[in-house]
């Protein structure tokens, strides 16, 4: 997957399409996200102890990872990721819009 934690991604698709938001947990190998903000569902608790609340609480669920798009920090704009070689051996990733490092 070319997207990281802490990435800001825009949604391509779905209910939630247009919205901004920050990455807060990738899933390899069900091929899912969990974005800020986005895909919101309610789930409701019961109180379990004595004196504890219940109610609705409003959590993420996670969305494929085809259905969102990375947005470049320097240019603000949602793009492909390309791959650059460093000297080192190591590779980084490049916004195919700007040409910068990400």
């Amino acid at each position: 997957m070319n997207i990281k934690t802490n990435d800001t991604v825009v949604v391509l698709s779905g209910k939630d399409k247009g919205k901004k938001g920050k990455i807060l947990a990738v899933m390899p190998t069900t091929g899912k996200l969990l974005v800020e903000g986005v895909n919101v569902c309610a789930h409701h608790v019961k109180p379990r102890r004595q004196g504890e609340e219940g109610g609705i609480i409003r959590k993420e669920t996670p969305i494929r990872a085809p259905k969102v798009m990375l947005v470049c920090p320097k240019c603000n704009k949602p793009t492909r990721i390309s791959y650059k070689m460093l000297a080192d051996g190591g590779k980084s990733r490049v916004c195919k819009k700007c040409g910068e490092t990400i």
